[in-house]
């Protein structure tokens, strides 16, 4: 596994990255971004990830919507999906996180047969560039969440992957460990955002290590998968900010860190250990 983080992607971005210690950066391309004015920079960041040793792990595009009210694909958003995906062909990043809006003309099955739609294009147009596609389980202009959609839509398209956030499953009172255990090995991201729970309400995002997340049995429980893809640092409480924001970012990676086995890890094979 890779620790990264969700950043920018100006030289600064990269510089900052690395001056971390990172592995890795992720690009949260949303819907208030020009997907073409990124593509036209495709080329630039390429040299920017080449030059600080700082690899693009993971892409996406949240709060977008993709299908009009009349269960129609917005002509726009594929293009931009599209355009985004050319752009992490050429950076090199492996993973590109989507999200399929909702659309209340239709029951949850259709809605289902929609996105199977919708994802199977982009899995199509994507297959020969060296992308891969997954949906985010944030409800941000998408549905396709949870176990319950995931049943119809991921076993209708095997190639597709999810972008895992336990605190979204918190949200909706889920289990997280229950749905790395059922999905894991669907599992192609993985955001590492802590999130606090205070009489059953969502008090803080805080930094992982400082927040309710039994982070050691979710790495476990991605470790039984063989997920061997980025943990991505997402920066997310409206508390943590400023001096105290940068102190939370170093706690978490001095916390997760160690629970990622170094690819260069040596060990004395002994016939008498497991």
């Amino acid at each position: 596994m890779k620790l990264g983080i969700i950043n920018g992607w100006e030289e600064g971005n990269f510089s900052y990255v690395r001056e971390k210690g990172l592995d890795a950066v992720e690009f949260c391309v949303n819907h208030n971004y020009d997907a073409d004015e990124f593509l036209s920079r495709a080329a630039e960041i390429k040299g920017y990830s080449e030059k600080y040793g700082i690899p693009v792990g993971s892409m996406g595009r949240w709060g977008m919507d993709r299908i009009d009210e009349d269960g129609k694909v917005i002509a726009k958003a594929l293009h931009d999906d599209e355009a985004l995906i050319d752009a992490a062909s050429i950076i090199g990043c492996p993973v590109y996180n989507v999200g399929v809006n909702y659309t209340d003309k239709f029951d949850f099955e259709e809605n289902c047969r929609i996105a199977i739609d919708y994802l199977s294009a982009l899995l199509d147009y994507a297959k020969d560039k060296n992308v891969r596609i997954a949906t985010y389980n944030c409800d941000w202009g998408n549905f396709v969440v949870d176990e319950k959609a995931w049943k119809i839509v991921h076993t209708a398209l095997p190639d597709l992957g999810i972008k895992y956030d336990a605190s979204h499953c918190l949200s909706r009172r889920g289990d997280y460990l229950k749905e790395l255990r059922d999905w894991g090995d669907r599992v192609y991201h993985v955001h590492i955002k802590g999130v606090l729970y205070i009489d059953g309400e969502g008090y803080d995002d805080a930094p992982a290590g400082l927040d309710g997340i039994n982070w050691g049995g979710l790495l476990d429980v991605l470790y039984t998968k063989d997920y061997d893809g980025m943990l991505s640092i997402e920066p997310h409480s409206s508390y943590w900010k400023g001096k105290k924001g940068q102190w939370g970012i170093d706690y978490t990676i001095k916390y997760i860190r160690p629970m990622i086995m170094p690819e260069d890890y040596k060990y004395d094979e002994n016939p008498y250990m497991p």
